[in-house]
């Protein structure tokens, strides 16, 4: 059980058990509409590549050996993805991504994952993660007590809007952009998640809302979200360098 810290009011992880050796999973959390991609149908559906913008998502998934699992959580009554030899789709998604990824946690602990299992949440919209890349995010926090995610510090000047104008230029040093996975502990990322609510947009958030510090590992720009329509031209482009090289 985790014991909370009367200091600084934070929520511990557990100790690990030294006679049972964690597993990892992943989460994809698929039960989104992408809105903002302006497409048809949920772009998680959307012809890339060769095959759908999901399938490259879960192909780079399932060739990281040392996952023991990968659950497809999508919305009820969603039959378009079917499970896979590497990967299993459950229709438990929620109205939110949080929800989405608290039910899905519920469901790999009914599937028999542990409460000391990591459990790797990434976006099916990052088609373009690969599979080192999630190999450095699991090398980098197997051993950390909290966890962490991949991101990329920040090379933009940040602006800050009002009503369509600059307000006023943010600092962008030690400023990062938060991207997926996040691999933390499926007991300690249920209760931070009841904890925080359905407002958290990643996982990352629900953590540092219980006063714990996830571990920041460097991805890549290449990871980006499928989230706007010419997204779609810069993915088809990356995955085509990477079948000529």
């Amino acid at each position: 059980m985790s014991t909370p810290d009367s200091r600084i009011g934070t929520i511990l992880p557990s100790p690990q058990p030294s006679h049972s050796p964690s597993r990892l999973h992943a989460l994809v959390p698929a039960a989104g509409t992408g809105s903002r991609a302006g497409t048809a149908q949920p772009k998680q559906y959307e012809p890339l590549g060769g095959g759908l913008l999901i399938h490259h998502t879960l192909a780079a998934l399932a060739a990281v050996r040392r996952l023991s699992s990968i659950l497809v959580v999508v919305a009820p009554g969603d039959a378009r993805l079917q499970s896979g030899e590497r990967f299993r789709v459950s229709a438990c998604g929620g109205a939110t991504r949080a929800e989405s990824v608290a039910n899905g946690l519920a469901d790999l602990k009914a599937h028999g994952a542990g409460d000391d299992d990591w459990v790797l949440v990434h976006d099916a919209a990052r088609c373009l993660v690969t599979p080192a890349q999630i190999d450095r995010l699991i090398d980098a926090c197997q051993g950390d007590e909290v966890g962490g995610l991949l991101a990329q510090p920040l090379a933009d000047t940040l602006k800050e809007e009002e009503g369509g104008r600059v307000a006023r230029t943010l600092a962008r040093d030690r400023k990062w952009l938060a991207q997926t996975p996040q691999m933390f502990r499926l007991a300690l990322l249920r209760r931070a998640l009841e904890h925080a609510g359905d407002a958290v947009t990643d996982e990352a958030s629900a953590i540092e809302a219980i006063g714990l510090r996830p571990r920041l590992v460097g991805g890549s720009p290449e990871n980006f979200k499928v989230t706007w329509p010419e997204d779609f031209a810069l993915a088809e482009a990356v995955l085509r360098s990477r079948t000529t090289t």
